[in-house]
C-alpha cells in the first residue's frame, strides 16, 4: 500500500472544498455579530449570514461568535483564522 493508497474516511480531518465553522471570542463593546462576517467577506470568504450566532460572558464583557463559511482550500480556512486573530477586538478564534 502507498500514502497515495489511503483515502480519508467520513469524519477524518478536513475536506475541501467545505463549509466550516469558526468561532472568535473578543471584546462585547466591539460587535462581533457585524465585524466576524465582514472581516471573512474581505479576505474573500463566503459567508452564511443566516447561520451567525453569538452569546455574550455572564459578565457580559466578552462575546462570543460563531458562524459558518464556505472555502476552497485549506489555505482559505488558515486565512480565516489570520484574518480574526489579527484584529485587536478578538482574542481568539476556535
Amino acid at each position: 500500500m502507498q500514502l497515495s493508497d489511503i483515502q480519508p474516511g467520513e469524519g477524518q480531518g478536513f475536506q475541501f472544498p467545505g463549509e466550516f465553522e469558526i468561532t472568535a471570542m473578543g471584546n462585547a463593546a466591539a460587535h462581533l455579530e457585524t465585524l466576524v462576517p465582514e472581516l471573512l467577506q474581505g479576505v474573500g470568504l463566503k459567508v452564511l449570514h443566516e447561520t451567525v450566532s453569538s452569546r455574550r460572558s455572564s459578565g457580559g464583557t466578552y462575546t462570543s461568535v460563531t458562524i459558518r463559511f464556505l472555502c476552497q482550500t485549506r489555505e482559505d480556512y488558515d486565512k480565516a483564522h489570520d484574518v480574526l486573530r489579527a484584529h485587536d477586538e478578538i482574542r481568539f478564534t476556535l
